[in-house]
């Protein structure tokens, strides 16, 4: 295998980090020399047998999957949509991005054809990999788009698709763009947030960092590896520190910590949602065989559901924040010492926060403020949206980026969320721009106007409801109006409950007053108790 020193020498070295000029490849290569048949990667699709893969197995596929994207074009810069559910061929296809120096466009498996769509468009991307079952709406979506793009099937194109040479073409540029992740915005369209090869190098080095990862931990995976939070923390923290990644083809809250108990899995990441519904199920005398010391969730459970989770699983949990663009978690729980399963935590190794108030002056304790992220653009934080430099400008200043989200220091030191400045919902795990489905409803025929708000939901943390003001009295119903959003949008993007308006309330400036929405919400609920 070519070790790439040679390149090394030849190139000036500039600023480094702990990042350094590790890739994706070069971790890759260097694992599959030093212990080739040691498990990399053991995939259980839940209704099948377990598949194993050691790290040259994992490399043998990565450079196979790569030779089949070279033999359709593509090449360095390119844009690869990643179109799957959790499995082998996803980390496969976003290890061979790393090795051909192109980037990895992953959507969500639930997006409609409309959506997927408008990623396939805004990233230009060249070709798509997709699974049989996806294959349709792949195709339909790049009709939508105006693109004619090959769509390569795992299990037709990809089957067969392992490299004998080991030797890798490139070892891979830092600083590149390995991949664009989109993620919901204010306004009525995603944006698509750069990350760099470097990036999700840090990214594994701050959780390995935080985690205490050794490489004898087993990374137990079931969030879906479209999402930044699998693969920032969980694969590449795995990576970095040597160990195991087990992959389980989805979320089941039946089999979760049976999953854990059969693979011996050490550590393990969730949302508060996901817990839940863990927690829902009649637990089983073998749940606690398991061997995790720590499970890292993001968003807040209550003392309950804490005191419920210790009594059928007894993990140790460990909150922590992050978003798509700080890459790395900025705030985590610790391991050791002084921690609170209802705070964000403390800033992790590498970053730096500070907490504002509107005029741009420091909180102090107890007092909220805006949340702010220190970071080096391109390697601990996001180096920007693509193609959208008012939305990039208008969230890093100076290294600075701002996070949208109010958060206060406690006199203990950790940090607790207070709530969100952007218009966001958050819908078990999902994050959902009010404006994203007001857009929606807008274009139906018989609505004047919409208004979105989240309101508390005890499985998904937040439930959507819309308050509507038709072009006439009984114009329109509730029925009609979610059949119109599931024809176009994500699951998890339509609204539960569709209320009626004759107008909605605005400021002088004609600004929705959203919060008298949220409390005449409230009031019905409390009245129907």
């Amino acid at each position: 295998m070519e070790s790439g020193r040679t390149e090394d020498l030849k190139a000036p070295v500039g600023e480094l980090s702990i990042a350094d000029r590790r890739t994706i490849p070069r971790i890759l290569t260097a694992a599959a020399a030093a212990d080739p048949d040691r498990e990399l990667l053991v995939f259980d699709p839940l209704d099948g047998e377990s598949t194993r893969f050691g790290r040259a197995d994992v490399l043998a596929r990565t450079l196979g999957i790569a030779d089949r994207l070279r033999g359709v074009g593509v090449g360095p810069g390119d844009a690869i949509h990643i179109h799957l559910a959790n499995r082998p061929e996803f980390l496969f296809t976003w290890f061979a991005a790393a090795v051909l120096g192109a980037r990895m466009i992953p959507t969500n498996v639930v997006s409609s054809p409309t959506e997927v769509a408008y990623i396939i468009g805004h990233s230009g991307a060249s070709v798509s990999v997709t699974d049989r079952e996806l294959a349709g709406a792949v195709r339909e979506a790049a009709r939508i788009a105006g693109r004619r793009l090959p769509v390569l099937v795992c299990e037709d194109d990809l089957a067969d698709a392992v490299a004998s040479d080991l030797t890798l073409p490139a070892l891979g540029d830092p600083d590149a763009d390995l991949a664009v992740m989109y993620t919901s915005g204010t306004t009525a369209r995603p944006k698509g947030v750069r990350v760099t090869q470097a990036n999700y190098i840090y990214a594994g080095e701050t959780v390995a960092s935080a985690l205490r990862l050794r490489s004898d931990d087993r990374f137990l995976v079931v969030l879906p590896l479209y999402h930044a939070n699998a693969q920032y923390y969980s694969v590449m923290g795995t990576l970095v520190s040597g160990g195991t990644v087990i992959l389980a083809g989805r979320f089941s809250a039946t089999r979760y910590a049976k999953l854990a108990v059969r693979h011996e899995a050490t550590v393990g990441s969730l949302f508060a949602a996901p817990i839940r519904m863990i927690l829902r199920q009649e637990p089983e005398a073998d749940w606690r065989e398991h061997r995790l010391r720590e499970v890292v969730f993001a968003q807040n459970l209550t003392d309950a559901e804490i005191e419920r989770w210790n009594e059928v699983i007894g993990a140790p949990l460990l909150q922590l924040y992050g978003m798509t663009e700080t890459i790395g978690p900025p705030l985590m729980n610790p391991v050791e010492g002084s921690r609170r399963h209802d705070a964000l935590g403390r800033p992790t190794l590498g970053y730096s926060c500070r907490i504002l108030r509107e005029d741009g002056s420091s909180v102090t304790v107890g007092e909220p403020g805006e949340l702010e992220v220190k970071g080096v653009p391109g390697v601990s934080i996001m180096p920007g949206y693509l193609d959208d430099r008012d939305s990039t400008t208008a969230v890093l200043k100076d290294g600075w980026l701002s996070t949208g989200d109010l958060v206060e220091v406690a006199e203990d030191g950790l940090l607790n969320f207070v709530g969100r400045s952007k218009d966001m919902i958050k819908r078990g795990g999902e994050n959902v721009a009010a404006g994203e489905v007001e857009l929606v409803l807008q274009k139906h025929p018989a609505v004047a106007d919409a208004a979105v708000v989240g309101v508390p939901d005890e499985i998904r943390d937040e439930q959507i409801v819309a308050f509507v003001v038709p072009v006439a009295a009984g114009a329109v119903d509730e029925a009609t109006l979610i059949r119109w959003c599931q024809e176009r949008l994500a699951k998890f993007r339509v609204p539960s409950i569709v209320r009626f308006l004759p107008d909605l309330p605005r400021t002088a400036v004609g600004k929705i007053q959203k919060n008298r929405l949220r409390a005449a919400w409230e009031d019905e609920a409390g009245a129907e108790r």
